[in-house]
């Protein structure tokens, strides 16, 4: 069995990432996912992402970031989102999946996910939704890791490369 690590990051822990993350969303989004990015995408693209949204978010405790290792390397990372309306407080929602190219189909993707649910167990939470494009390679993941489709809307969102749009599968998890 690979040797992961899995880490929710938080205060202090972020800054020292933050060239991890940018480079592991650089080469998920230049290798077609769709998690609202368009190319080209650097990994400076990447930095300001987090420095300027999710590091903000992350220290009002209205997301949880989490990341994974494989071995010694900056494997992927997820986010959860906490944060959501007054009238649902009891659901939380996944976020810029990724898992860099190179470590996939070696459990990386299973470890985040199953931290995914104690994140949002600890947040008091009983409820989880994601979306992810149809068809996509991480929909298997997100099946085996419990969650059931709720619906598809056609024509979502412009793929990466901005040729074609693509349909969206909406899922949710109760805890």
């Amino acid at each position: 069995m690979t040797n992961i690590r899995i880490q929710s990051l938080t205060g202090e822990a972020l800054g020292p990432h933050t060239a991890a993350l940018a480079e592991i969303m650089a080469e998920t989004v230049n290798d077609g996912a769709a998690i609202g990015f368009m190319l080209p995408f650097t990994a400076a693209n990447g930095r300001a992402f987090f420095e300027g949204q999710v590091y903000a978010e992350l220290r009002a405790g209205h997301r949880k970031l989490i990341m994974a290792w494989l071995g010694d390397q900056p494997a992927g990372s997820v986010q959860l989102i906490v944060g959501l309306p007054l009238n649902q407080p009891h659901r939380a929602e996944v976020a810029k999946m990724m898992v860099r190219p190179s470590a996939r189909r070696k459990g990386v993707g299973r470890a985040l996910m199953a931290a995914v649910d104690e994140e949002a167990q600890r947040a008091g939470k009983s409820l989880i939704t994601l979306d992810t494009r149809t068809g996509d390679v991480a929909e298997p993941l997100y099946r085996a890791a419990g969650f059931i489709e709720a619906g598809v809307i056609p024509g979502y969102a412009l793929d990466p490369d901005g040729q074609r749009m693509h349909a969206t599968t909406y899922m949710y998890k109760t805890l």
